[in-house]
């Protein structure tokens, strides 16, 4: 009896354990980071730019009130080091091409700031990128015009709100100056493709046939 109730315990505490890693393995899940992903998903990322089917949503760079780096201007923007990083990133992005793309932000001094350095000009300003919540997803899809692509430029806690509405629930917070690609079919679904860190231009674009 006791041998029983020993291997019994044990079964007991395996699937536990194996419980526990699967639920953490859940719970940590985040999109695939395209800066390490190979060639093929780089194309296929490629082949929905081209054809204007592809929604980014960026994430600011660097915050000035959260950051002992110099202010690139107003305290409630973004540091110096936050716009050389924005200008980087602007420039992957006109690697992939920006004649068939749309840009809007947030009017936040962070999100406006970080889309003049990436593109040198002024984006169409969206309270619905400051404010998101339950209805970003669909707020999403609504801005996006056909064979446009789409680059939004907003904050972490909206991409949250976003990945959690397209199946990321408990994705990790996006860092500065992320970018998460989307692909958007005309039926308006929505599947995911990854996210490129804003130093990991260069490692997904040597993997597509943009040079």
């Amino acid at each position: 009896m006791t041998s029983r109730f020993i291997k019994l315990a044990s079964l007991s505490a395996a699937l536990v354990v194996v419980a526990l890693v699967s639920g953490f393995a859940l719970w940590s899940r985040s999109p695939a980071n395209l800066g390490a992903a190979n060639s093929e998903d780089a194309t296929q990322l490629l082949r929905h730019w081209q054809a204007g089917e592809v929604v980014v949503l960026v994430r600011h760079t660097e915050r000035c009130d959260r950051s002992s780096n110099p202010c690139f201007g107003p305290a409630d923007g973004i540091t110096q080091v936050g716009n050389d990083a924005a200008i980087a990133v602007g420039q992957g992005f006109n690697r992939l091409g920006m004649a068939h793309a749309d840009v809007l932000s947030s009017p936040v001094t962070r999100t406006a700031q970080t889309s003049h350095a990436m593109f040198g000009k002024d984006a169409t300003a969206q309270d619905w990128l400051a404010t998101c919540g339950k209805t970003l997803r669909n707020d999403v899809v609504a801005h996006k015009r056909a064979h446009q692509n789409l680059v939004l430029v907003t904050h972490s806690g909206c991409i949250s709100d976003f990945e959690a509405q397209t199946g990321y629930p408990h994705a990790a917070t996006s860092e500065y100056g992320s970018s998460l690609f989307v692909h958007i079919d005309v039926n308006g679904q929505l599947k995911i493709l990854g996210i490129v860190k804003a130093d990991d231009w260069n490692a997904l674009l040597q993997d597509s046939s943009v040079q």
